[in-house]
């Protein structure tokens, strides 16, 4: 692949981050942030921290920024990690 390719696809997935930020299926999201907190759930009482579990899932990374903007937003059912 590329670089020109690659920058492009990473231009690509910015633009559409940022077009979903306005169109986000609240309820969607936090029922699968839920579900992802639970299968985590054994890394972090095992001593993992949020930010190691993070750092290691992108899905868990887009659960924290969808979770701190839903609490921002004062969405129902949100809450912080």
């Amino acid at each position: 692949m590329t670089r020109a390719t690659r920058l492009g696809m990473a231009m690509l997935a910015l633009m559409t981050t940022s077009a979903d930020a306005a169109k986000v299926d609240w309820e969607a999201e936090l029922q699968r942030c839920r579900a992802l907190r639970e299968s985590v759930a054994p890394l972090l009482q095992a001593g993992e921290g949020i930010s190691a579990v993070g750092r290691s899932s992108r899905s868990v990374r887009r659960c924290i920024w969808i979770q701190r903007i839903a609490v921002r937003k004062k969405i129902p059912g949100a809450e912080l990690w």
